[in-house]
């Protein structure tokens, strides 16, 4: 404890928690809806986008990575919402190929261009997060408070609306819902977390903090809302608990997130196979 409080008078380490604590909160929010819809790898494709991105505008000196991969990941999200609904390429099949794709081309660009003299650390870092968290400044974090806010504040009010599209999207189709409206928001949102979660914990460890709390949330309970709840606090705590450690163990940073969130799954697991059997 008397380490922890040291580290905490010093101002990255309180930026890193600001950051992880509003990354884990809305990665959270929107991964049972992704995990319902069957769009889980959804974090992958646009992850690996997003690392595209990034290398492009690494090899241009871009002042600020994300200038550019918000947009291209956005549009991106987008066009995998779009081929998702075309009969000739199905939604899984256009995640493989822009994931493979994007991956391919961003890496292949840090090669040819890159003047790095570190290529394999910055490959690395981008890759798994490891030190990134640790580096923001003030404008990182003031950023990631508005984006994290307006992703907060679309959930709130797009809560029933999601509600109703998760489910069955062709009865709220029916009922006046505009489904397609409501999923381009979504996928979005889902560009704005896959950005900001890159600074936490990588390019290939991103869909593991959309999809690891809302699995174990919903291997404990089954209401909707319950589940929300459940998966947004199992991250939050997840997300500070794998910050510490690894500032204290000196572990890479995303790497130990995702290990902390997959413990917590298999505790999930046993509570609810636990559970189940005492109520059998």
């Amino acid at each position: 404890m008397d380490k922890i409080i040291i580290y905490m008078q010093y101002p990255f380490v309180q930026n890193a928690l600001i950051v992880g604590i509003l990354i884990a909160l809305c990665s959270s929010l929107f991964g049972a809806t992704l995990v319902l819809k069957r769009l889980s790898f959804i974090g992958d494709g646009l992850s690996h986008v997003a690392f595209g991105a990034t290398a492009v505008a690494a090899v241009m000196s871009f002042a600020d990575d994300m200038l550019l991969a918000l947009p291209v990941t956005t549009v991106s999200a987008i066009l995998l919402l779009k081929s998702g609904q075309n009969a000739k390429i199905r939604g899984d099949a256009a995640i493989a190929m822009i994931s493979a794709g994007a991956l391919a081309f961003g890496y292949l660009i840090m090669n040819i261009f890159s003047a790095s003299s570190n290529l394999s650390g910055d490959v690395c870092s981008t890759l798994f997060g490891s030190t990134s968290i640790l580096t923001l400044d003030r404008k990182d974090v003031w950023l990631c408070v508005l984006l994290s806010v307006f992703v907060l504040t679309v959930f709130v009010l797009m809560y029933n609306k999601i509600f109703a599209i998760t489910f069955d999207e062709d009865f709220a189709k029916a009922t006046g819902v505009r489904a397609d409206e409501y999923n381009l928001i979504i996928a979005v949102v889902i560009a704005i977390i896959i950005v900001l979660a890159m600074n936490l914990v990588g390019a290939l460890l991103v869909s593991a903090l959309i999809v690891f709390p809302a699995l174990s949330a919903m291997r404990l309970l089954s209401g909707f809302k319950q589940v929300m709840i459940c998966s947004a606090s199992l991250s939050v705590v997840c997300a500070l608990s794998g910050i510490l450690i690894s500032i204290l163990a000196g572990t890479p940073v995303g790497a130990t997130i995702v290990a902390v969130d997959a413990v917590a799954f298999g505790i999930a697991c046993f509570i609810g196979r636990a559970s189940r059997g005492a109520r059998k």
